[in-house]
């Protein structure tokens, strides 16, 4: 049965990805589309802005959506935590804040190290709020109330280094928010390649994080390093939404949205919740950004942007009915 169910999240997001590469502030025929992707008319404009364009966009939105919804199941198990997002705890603008300083110091010449950076600003951001969840003994609402004042430090970091270096690259603005626009097939490269490593071990790592949210007394009556294997799911979430962040920006709320969403429809097995939860992922920020370019055009609102008006009200809604608390324990 969810294998079923799997095979359905493949078939919605083929579809959301041909839906991507045909709708647009240009909009294509079918016809067209299937002959540029067979190899064909590479002469022609459609097949310049398929290849150009259109493809790496959904390409980026689908590692977005799957990173950010992955890294969301996984920060929630390490946490103990239904509400933890890499966005409610501050994982995203920990990421955002390296990447800033990054550029500030490399310029042009940080293509490469953008993505490393990002990582490592994802996991010392995520190691300082699950610090201070173990030290302060807290509960779920504490622990997003850590993640606010820690992001909005990092913001406030951010928006300084705009300030003091007027010349850098990146558009504050779609950066804050979280935009595609713009993407290249090169500038994926990376990011595709440690984001899809990342998920392929979250996969493999599915069992010990079903064990985990069995507690942590049971979980060490199997046998399960308990602190070992939170270190190293803080990893993979790290690599997961700092990626993200180094070519789409501070996207917002699919890690919070995506999971809940899965959860529901699929059980609390990882083994199934995880794959579930990035293809759903990726069909969520797809359709996010293609809604973003038809709704306005010829004007675009970028994907952050409607998934903020998703999210916003699904986290208040949350916030509300996922009451209590638990401890978190390293």
């Amino acid at each position: 049965m969810q294998k079923h169910k799997i095979l359905l999240l493949v078939l919605l997001l083929l579809c959301c990805i041909f839906a991507g590469i045909l709708l647009g502030s240009v909009p294509l025929s079918p016809a067209s589309v299937l002959r540029c992707l067979a190899g064909l008319d590479k002469e022609s404009t459609t097949y310049i802005l398929v290849n150009t364009v259109r493809l790496p966009r959904v390409a980026g939105a689908c590692l977005a959506g799957m990173g950010l919804a992955a890294a969301g199941v996984l920060l929630q198990s390490v946490m103990n935590n239904s509400l933890a997002s890499p966005n409610t705890i501050g994982v995203n603008s920990g990421a955002g804040f390296a990447v800033m300083l990054t550029l500030m110091f490399a310029g042009n010449h940080a293509a490469y190290s953008i993505p490393i950076a990002a990582f490592a600003g994802a996991l010392l951001t995520t190691l300082t709020i699950f610090g201070l969840a173990y030290m302060a003994d807290s509960s779920r609402t504490t622990i997003i109330l850590a993640g606010i004042t820690v992001s909005s430090f990092l913001n406030a970091g951010i928006n300084t280094i705009k300030l003091l270096d007027t010349d850098l690259t990146v558009n504050l603005t779609t950066f804050m928010i979280g935009s595609l626009s713009g993407l290249t097939f090169e500038s994926l490269k990376f990011p595709a390649a440690a984001i899809l490593a990342a998920l392929f071990l979250s996969i493999l790592a599915a069992k010990a994080v079903n064990v985990l949210n069995l507690g942590d007394d049971i979980a060490r009556s199997l046998g399960l390093n308990v602190t070992l294997v939170r270190l190293f799911l803080l990893v993979l979430s790290s690599i997961l939404s700092g990626c993200v962040v180094s070519f789409a920006g501070l996207l917002s709320f699919a890690g919070l949205i995506v999971p809940h969403i899965c959860r529901r429809l699929f059980g609390n097995d990882a083994r199934f919740l995880l794959p579930c939860s990035a293809l759903l992922g990726a069909s969520f920020v797809v359709i996010c950004d293609i809604l973003g370019r038809v709704a306005f055009s010829p004007f675009e609102l970028p994907a952050g942007v409607l998934m903020s008006f998703v999210g916003g009200p699904f986290f208040l809604y949350l916030l509300f009915t996922k009451k209590g608390g638990r401890r978190v324990n390293a």
